[in-house]
């Protein structure tokens, strides 16, 4: 990383995770309708972020698995019934996958809450809003006309837009909403009528897998849906470059992301990229005029940027607030994320797990240590909870080097030092017998400003910035200077304003008095380095199809323009 360092942490040593009973490898490689291991016969542990310990193993597909995917994936389309499905019976298909995951709610939404560590009650909600993805798609295809009739100013002639299916999509997804992300990329792809292959995080797949079962259960046809298990350099990258896959849809890193269009550039084929944003959430002094809109904006902001400790691409890391009122703001913003209580995502009472892996907490760490050695004031957290091998303060931090595919958030791989010093317990954990899990306290950071690497970049993690302003003007551009534009907030009592401010900000999604809420009705994506295309709503549905005119010569006569 670039910048200064931070003092050096005193040495200690982290306890190993104790050895448990291996889990029975799984076939997890889905190929024209078959499960399968992988070619090479690899395997990978899919370990519990919460005790680092395994409860799966799958296999690991490499480039082999996955031409053998895009091979049945291109049989099922060019061969296939799928493609020429009336389309009343591809949503009636949807529909019904839908019901299963209403009926298995529970197993799924538990799967979730291990895979990624999030709360039980994340991982349920997740669970009900995939649903929703899939109603959402059947209905809109369902409802639709065969096509639109474009006036050629002549009776004589029949001009008439249709949709057809991409072909062959590839889907990667990253590991922080692995079954909703998913659901946002194969609902619409199904919908209008493509095969594909899917390509899960490879820390995270356990749900996707889950969801082929159910397509297969649904009645899908052999071939239309696969699923390679694997890393983003060989199985990512080969799907972005496969000359036979027709599209490409990525969720993840700005890195990967940027990999990903330049592995699909020779072959032209389709990209659509979501690649995450720095988000602001500005309130007005207006919005805690009263007690109750005080406590609100409170509420909300710790909503917008610890929810999933913080591992969203949506999630409000950015706190810009108006100075008059950023003092108590602030303490009482750090005073309540000192108590969020860490924990087992399904144990009771806990709100908020583990991050996802080792390496995203030391690349956590490393953000918030550039931050303070940058001049940022820690408020509350910044270190690991009590009670974690015995580390205190802040660990060294590294990046994960944003292999294609992998998902979440890009390091550059080089690393801050850490901060010495002993642990202060925040919220701490809700059971100690969790010391080798992934997690990192809810961190507030105080007197931030636009040059500091923690404002400019994606965390992804429990860590919130703090900026002021005084004008709207200045909360407007504050806002707004970021290379990202996916999503941001304003919170204000002024209806006026709000629609202002709103108009204002280059972001994809702009929430008023409130955060995170989305509509499967609603396009999803962003401005810049966000990404290109959108998800969900009608625009979602777009990506995944080709628009062809046809124009009918109804009476054919000659046309005479050469002589001969």
């Amino acid at each position: 990383m670039a910048g200064q360092h931070a003092p050096q942490a005193q040495q200690t040593t982290q306890r190993q995770p104790q050895p448990q009973p291996h889990a029975e490898p799984q076939p997890s490689i889905h190929v024209g309708g078959e499960w399968r291991d992988a070619v090479s016969g690899a395997t990978r542990d899919i370990l519990d972020p919460a005790d680092a310990r395994p409860f799966a193993v799958v296999a690991e597909g490499d480039e082999k698995d996955t031409d053998l995917a895009v091979a049945a994936a291109r049989q099922a389309f060019d061969h296939g019934d799928w493609p020429r499905t009336p389309v009343s019976e591809r949503a009636a298909l949807l529909y019904r996958v839908a019901d299963l995951l209403v009926r298995d709610r529970e197993r799924l939404g538990l799967l979730e809450s291990r895979d990624a560590g999030k709360t039980l009650e994340e991982g349920r909600v997740d669970i009900d809003c995939v649903a929703d993805a899939f109603r959402y798609f059947a209905g809109l295809v369902a409802a639709e006309a065969p096509g639109r009739v474009v006036d050629a100013g002549s009776p004589e002639v029949h001009s008439v837009v249709v949709h057809e299916p991409v072909g062959v999509c590839a889907l990667i997804t990253p590991w922080n909403y692995p079954l909703l992300q998913a659901s946002w990329k194969i609902a619409p792809a199904l919908a209008a009528g493509n095969t594909f292959v899917v390509k899960p995080s490879e820390i995270t797949p356990m749900t996707t897998i889950a969801l082929i079962e159910l397509l297969v259960e649904a009645g899908l046809p052999a071939g239309v849906a696969n699923i390679v298990t694997g890393p983003g350099h060989s199985v990512g990258v080969r799907l972005a470059e496969h000359p036979d896959v027709d599209l490409v849809s990525f969720t993840g890193g700005l890195v990967s992301g940027t990999k990903v269009a330049q592995a699909a550039a020779p072959s032209v084929k389709k990209v659509a990229l979501e690649l995450g944003g720095k988000n602001p959430n500005v309130v007005f002094a207006d919005a805690c005029a009263t007690e109750e809109g005080f406590d609100t904006a409170v509420d909300q902001a710790l909503n917008a940027a610890f929810i999933h400790s913080g591992q969203v691409c949506s999630a409000g890391s950015r706190l810009i607030v108006e100075e008059s009122v950023r003092d108590r703001f602030v303490a009482e913003l750090a005073r309540r994320a000192g108590k969020i209580r860490l924990g087992r995502g399904t144990d009771d009472g806990v709100e908020c797990g583990p991050l996802v892996s080792e390496q995203q907490r030391a690349k956590v760490e490393g953000y918030v240590a550039s931050a303070l050695a940058e001049g940022a004031v820690l408020r509350t957290g910044g270190k690991r909870p009590a009670g974690l091998g015995g580390l205190g303060g802040l660990g060294s931090g590294a990046g994960d080097g944003g292999s294609v595919g992998d998902g979440g958030t890009d390091g550059d791989g080089d690393g801050d030092a850490g901060i010495g010093g002993g642990v202060v317990v925040g919220g701490g954990l809700a059971d100690a017998s969790l010391a080798d899990g992934y997690f990192y306290e809810p961190t507030v950071l105080d007197a931030c400003h636009r040059e500091m690497k923690v404002v400019r970049e994606e965390v992804f993690g429990p860590v919130l910035t703090v900026e002021t302003f005084r004008t709207e003007d200045e909360a407007v551009a504050l806002a707004n200077d970021t290379e990202y534009g996916l999503a941001g907030a304003v919170w204000t009592s002024d209806a006026g304003r709000a629609r202002r401010v709103a108009g204002l900000l280059r972001h994809g999604t702009v929430w008023i008095n409130d955060f995170h809420p989305y509509l499967p009705q609603a396009e999803w994506g962003g401005f810049g380095k966000s990404g290109t295309g959108r998800e969900l709503g009608p625009a979602g549905l777009a990506e995944y199809r080709e628009t062809k005119h046809i124009y009918q010569n109804l009476a054919p006569k000659p046309v005479r323009w050469f002589a001969g």
